[in-house]
């Protein structure tokens, strides 16, 4: 959440709307808080690697809420 609340407030202060964007993490969604929010400034489409015992959940709030998930099957970071 923490993540998708920075990438709108960055958004917010270079002017930018985020309607029709698209928004990609490098790791997996949690909870559908994250989605939520993002769906609710514009973006239309997100990019994760999935792997979440909640992806099911997470998902669904996808579909519910009118956004296409591609989910990879692979983080990218390393620790």
């Amino acid at each position: 959440m923490d993540s998708c609340r920075i990438a709108v407030e960055k958004a917010a202060a270079a002017k930018l709307s985020l309607a029709g964007t698209a928004a990609g993490s490098d790791a997996f969604f949690p909870f559908p808080d994250g989605v939520e929010l993002l769906a609710s400034h514009g973006v239309t489409a997100v990019a994760q690697p999935g792997g979440s015992v909640r992806d099911a959940e997470v998902i669904a709030a996808a579909d519910r809420l009118g956004i296409t998930m591609v989910l990879t099957g692979r983080r990218h970071f390393r620790h």
